[in-house]
């Protein structure tokens, strides 16, 4: 029975119409990398070191601390053992630390990458190798109490001290307390402390600074820091983020990360060559942001649809057996467009990353001419498709109606997981509103006779529409265009109403800040326009069989057509689409909605997630969800007794006083 697959789910693959790992190959980039990236995997899961540890969920913060901690220790040693190359590691961390990231790894995931980006060759030599050794552990100490997303108005100061070539390193305010950085409370020694740079009597703004905050020799706090951890959260409490505070802490000015800017012995502040140099580093990791949503909304529609093909419920007809529960088209509703959108952001994300690549190297060149694009573009993709995954791990928890709820299916934690990311390395709105500036720039420049290219060439083009008949609503190009001319319409409103606001005596920011709801649809249809673009380009041109395509396909209208309907208002406010337009979209959703049906469970499949990533009873790869959900509720620990000790203490007395009283 043990090896058995559930003949709903058996039964749905065999009746796939395309080779599910010739996608799976599409997705991973080659037969070659899906191969190494499961080999690699399965050195983490069949390790014995890192099997037999309670579930994560029935431990106590204090017991998920240290299991992790040890398991990421013994990741270290692994991977000299096995010889872990760079290239593979992060494929064997992510498995072998898939219960949860410790503190520790915020040295591989922030330390290390802030030296490599932000040091100077002599820095990197001195710090690096310690750090990639473990000989030293590191923190990323940048959000403040009071300040995060703008960085600018962070508080902790580093005055320089000429006297003595030190910088002296305080948090003068309860607010400047650094809070959140992962690893900070319990496991680092040191961290890149973020703080306002001072010399000469000048501000010259944030600037990072190596700061050793704990004993190499016992691990206490260094004289002058006040280290602590902040407390449990929604999700990631294995991991220790802390807070941390500064008083009057001197190091040397060699600590200043020098490679961008400088300070000199005597205190003079040597500006970098170009400021626009730090922002590469930012635009590579919202693209990490950008695969980490594809990744979760993966997971989430993973779990959503095989479940959803194991649930038998109700009745269609009187008198016939129950049909699986993706049979109804509410439930392909709900879970289509998750799995969709999942696809969209997986190909947005290879973009950024070719794109990054290709921006880098001009960067190297001297040529600085596409960073303001990129930067804009990872901006409002971070914003958009986090946003999106957030909304979507919901739909799908409660698409598994009941059991969804309970930790046993995994989407709990993906979604708490999943929503911090909204947040994390600036706030969503935030992001959306720098998208909203870029287009507000590229939009005035176009009204000026300017030629726009790239991702915003479509702005140029941006005229009313009068009704020139129906529209082919399935064709791919037809729905592209749509979206173009919806976010060119939306950018041109939300620029004018803030002429009109200047032309009422507003200031600029002021005019700014009455139209930041314009501006936040506008960047939002901006961003939504690329990805159906770029959905719908890597469909047509990709290289793959026809059967691969074609549902790829069907999967790309899906995703378009459901923006469509879901934002009708949008595309019939100047007459561009018609009511006929929106009613065929309509009619073509469900259509489509029928026709990815039969290839629901092999589209998740494709996906390659092994259910020790997935951690769910719901959705397993053999959909014995039953026999395991049973299983997995034995091990709380509220049954290790038959009779809880709170029975002897307190619900006893209670009720032999109230039959006392019969």
């Amino acid at each position: 029975m043990a090896g058995q697959v559930n003949p709903d789910l058996a039964k749905e693959r065999e009746n796939a119409s395309f080779n599910t790992q010739k996608l799976t190959n599409l997705l991973y980039g080659g037969a070659e990398k899906v191969r190494r990236r499961r080999y690699i995997e399965s050195l983490a899961f069949s390790d014995p070191a890192y099997s037999g540890d309670e579930d994560p969920v029935f431990m106590s913060r204090e017991e998920l601390y240290s299991s992790q901690l040890k398991r990421a220790l013994t990741t270290v040693q692994r991977v000299k053992e096995l010889n872990i190359t760079e290239e593979d590691l992060s494929t064997y961390r992510n498995a072998a630390l898939s219960g949860g990231m410790p503190g520790l790894a915020l040295t591989w995931i922030a330390f290390i990458p802030t030296i490599l980006q932000q040091g100077t060759e002599e820095q990197k030599q001195k710090w690096l190798k310690p750090a990639q050794d473990l000989s030293i552990v590191g923190a990323y100490a940048q959000t403040e109490m009071g300040h995060g997303t703008f960085v600018r108005g962070l508080e902790t100061t580093a005055t320089y001290d000429p006297s003595t070539q030190e910088f002296v390193i305080h948090s003068p305010t309860l607010t400047s307390t650094k809070w959140w950085p992962g690893g900070l409370g319990k496991t680092s020694n040191y961290a890149t402390v973020m703080a306002q740079l001072y010399t000469q009597g000048k501000c010259y703004g944030p600037h990072n600074f190596m700061v050793q905050i704990r004993s190499l020799e016992d691990h206490t706090p260094c004289p002058g820091v006040t280290l602590g951890d902040i407390g449990p959260k929604m999700e990631g409490n294995a991991n220790d983020n802390g807070f941390a505070r500064f008083d009057h802490v001197r190091i040397p000015r060699e600590n200043m990360l020098m490679k961008f800017a400088r300070v000199e012995p005597d205190g003079t502040y040597v500006q970098p060559a170009s400021s626009k140099l730090a922002y590469s580093n930012m635009v590579y990791l919202r693209g990490t942001f950008v695969m980490s949503a594809a990744q979760a909304l993966a997971s989430a529609s993973t779990i959503a649809v095989r479940y959803s093909c194991v649930r038998r419920q109700s009745e269609m007809k009187p008198g016939e057996p129950e049909p699986q529960i993706l049979d109804y088209q509410t439930q392909q509703y709900k879970l289509f467009p998750q799995l969709a959108a999942a696809y969209a952001f997986w190909f947005a994300a290879r973009f950024m990353t070719q794109q990054h690549a290709s921006i880098t190297g001009s960067m190297e060149k001297g040529d600085m001419s596409g960073l303001a694009e990129l930067h804009a573009l990872s901006a409002g993709l971070k914003s958009y498709t986090t946003a999106v995954m957030s909304a979507g791990i919901d739909v799908c928890r409660m698409s598994c109606g009941g059991h969804g709820y309970s930790h046993a299916s995994g989407l709990p934690a993906l979604f708490s997981t999943g929503t911090s990311l909204c947040t994390a390395e600036g706030e969503n709105t935030v992001m959306m509103l720098q998208t909203a500036r870029y287009l507000v720039k590229c939009f005035v420049q176009s009204q000026s006779g300017k030629t726009l290219s790239g991702t915003v060439a479509y702005l140029s083009a941006v005229q009313p529409s009068p009704v020139s008949g129906e529209r082919n609503m399935s064709d791919l190009g037809t729905q592209v265009t749509a979206f173009q001319h919806r976010a060119a319409r939306m950018v041109r409103h939300a620029a004018l109403q803030m002429q009109t606001e200047m032309q009422k005596g507003k200031s600029r920011e002021d005019a700014w800040n009455s139209c930041s709801v314009l501006l936040i649809k506008a960047a939002q249809a901006h961003v939504h326009s690329f990805v159906v673009r770029n959905f719908a380009e890597t469909v047509q041109t990709v290289e793959v069989e026809e059967s691969v395509r074609a549902v790829l396909t069907s999967l790309c209208q899906l995703y378009s057509l459901h923006g469509i309907t879901e934002h009708a208002g949008d595309f019939l406010m100047d007459g561009y689409l018609t009511g006929r337009d929106i009613d065929a979209a309509s009619s073509l959703l469900s259509a489509v909605l029928a026709q990815l049906r039969p290839d629901a469970v092999a589209l998740v499949d494709a996906f390659d997630l092994h259910d020790k990533m997935l951690h769910s009873v719901l959705g397993r790869y053999d959909g014995r969800v039953y026999e395991h959900l049973y299983q997995w509720a034995q091990k709380s620990p509220l049954n290790k007794t038959e009779v809880h000790e709170s029975y002897y203490k307190y619900l006893q007395p209670f009720l032999k006083s109230n039959r006392a009283k019969l």
